[in-house]
């Protein structure tokens, strides 16, 4: 027969828990996740917030010619449009309609970010690599900077 021996009535375990340097590698990992992930995440949500310019100037296409069927003529004015104080839906961009090189009947309409941002809280004036965006009447899209705006990703 085996006689377990305890010492002082309780029997002894080794204490868990975590060790500081532990504790230190996965804040460092988490750090280093964040730091990759956040940037990434910032250019994805300008991204998404694009939308909305190019979504006003076609609708402002759609309402111009709309308009150009009833009076004969494109307007100028982007409130006559539909588009109140000339923002976007959230006013995160700022539109303006231009005539074509002095030909009264095409237009270029414009979409720049409004600065301090649109109703959403959102500020695309950070936003580089697509800065702005133009429609013709003849349907040209265009974004700058240059190159990428011709065609690419901006559009």
């Amino acid at each position: 027969m085996v006689l377990l021996q305890k010492s002082r009535g309780v029997p002894r375990r080794r204490a868990a828990g975590v060790t500081l340097i532990e504790l230190i590698v996965v804040v460092g990992i988490v750090a280093l996740l964040a730091t990759v992930a956040v940037p990434s995440y910032r250019q994805y949500t300008m991204r998404a917030h694009r939308t909305e310019a190019k979504a006003a100037l076609l609708r402002l296409a759609a309402n111009q010619e709309r308009f150009y069927l009833q009076n004969n003529r494109y307007s100028l004015d982007p409130d006559v449009l539909g588009f109140v104080g000339g923002l976007s839906e959230q006013g995160v961009y700022t539109l303006a309609i231009d005539t074509a090189a002095g030909v009264t009947q095409d237009w270029i309409a414009a979409a720049t970010p409004t600065p301090g941002g649109g109703s959403n809280g959102t500020d695309q004036t950070a936003d580089t690599e697509c800065t702005s965006f133009t429609l013709t009447s003849a349907g040209v899209r265009t974004a700058t900077p240059l190159p990428n705006g011709v065609n690419g990703r901006c559009w």
